[in-house]
């Protein structure tokens, strides 16, 4: 029999599927994951796979408790969660503390809302500022970058583009206050920090991947590199002394992985382009803002989760006009 029922339309078809789009995130990413590895040893590589497997496996208790097809727990959403998790934590972060931000990002900020595409926070963003407020000593040690020589022996990194700590290497913003820390370093990743910071060359190249792919969209990128760069250009302009240049911001800390992988999130962006250039220019902004004038001296995962907060909101005023009608909004 033939169901002449109508639907709704029209519909949009495309080879993507959400696993497809959450393993090909995952493989542009491995590049920086690697280098990261390679600038901080095997303990980084650990806190990868910590992160990466307790997020899977944190996934499947979840969903067998819930009574759903534990076989989701493989669609890549939980992997993506928990390498972006590693990716903004201190290379050599302790192995139990790796794990519980894993579980807190699927328990809390997954699947306490539903599961994929339910959450309003970005998962992986809300077990860092759960972690750095619960535990700000573990979550600020960085290691000092030593590239690992494939004959065994450790590279030294010039001293030029670290900061010293102690036994410690700040990372390059906190370094700002201190000495110059060299544009090379930061784009190319031989700096103290995160596995996000290893290298924005890399980052960069599969954020491009990924717009050539038609994964994310232009304008959260641009707008949020623009909300960066322009208050930076400004006020560095005002008073150079106080303020780094719109390249430092650029390049340092996470802003690059904010650009392209943590803002560009799907379920938490807006969905109209207005709404994301929005979005994009607010994180950015919301990010010099943090750097500039708060106490902590990275605020990507801070200012992306107030931006989460705004999503809807954004989205209710700036959502796409439907196909076929003359106004957004319905009049009453």
């Amino acid at each position: 029999m033939i169901d002449f029922e109508p639907k709704s339309g029209p519909f949009a078809h495309t080879s993507n599927s959400s696993n497809r789009i959450m393993y090909t995130v995952v493989l542009t990413l491995l590049p920086a994951a690697l280098m990261g590895v390679y600038q901080f040893g095997i303990a980084s590589l650990q806190t990868l796979v910590v992160c990466c497997v307790v997020a899977i496996i944190a996934e499947y208790i979840c969903l067998k408790l819930l009574g759903r097809a534990t076989s989701a727990c493989l669609d890549g959403s939980a992997l993506l969660t928990g390498l972006l998790l590693a990716m903004s934590l201190p290379a050599t972060v302790p192995m139990w503390l790796a794990a519980l931000g894993s579980v807190f990002a699927i328990v809390v900020g997954k699947q306490i809302y539903g599961g994929l595409g339910q959450n309003l926070f970005n998962p992986a963003m809300l077990a860092r500022v759960m972690l750095l407020i619960c535990f700000p000593v573990e979550m600020t040690t960085w290691a000092v970058p030593t590239p690992i020589d494939f004959s065994g022996n450790q590279v030294t990194v010039p001293s030029a583009w670290l900061h010293f700590d102690g036994v410690t290497a700040a990372t390059s913003l906190s370094g700002l206050q201190y000495e110059p820390v060299s544009l090379a370093a930061q784009f190319f990743g031989s700096i103290g920090g995160s596995l996000g910071e290893t290298s924005a060359l890399l980052i960069l190249l599969g954020g491009l991947v990924l717009l050539y792919r038609r994964i994310i969209h232009w304008a959260i990128p641009v707008s949020f590199i623009a909300g960066l760069c322009l208050p930076a250009a400004l006020a560095s302009l005002i008073a150079p002394d106080s303020f780094s240049s719109p390249l430092t911001q650029l390049l340092s800390g996470g802003a690059m992985l904010g650009a392209f992988y943590i803002a560009t999130d799907l379920v938490t962006s807006p969905t109209s382009v207005r709404g994301q250039l929005i979005y994009g220019g607010l994180c950015g902004l919301l990010i010099w803002l943090i750097r500039s004038f708060g106490n902590y001296p990275e605020g990507v995962a801070f200012a992306v989760l107030m931006v989460n907060a705004a999503s809807p909101l954004i989205d209710h005023y700036l959502r796409p006009t439907i196909f076929g009608s003359k106004s957004v909004v319905e009049k009453s």
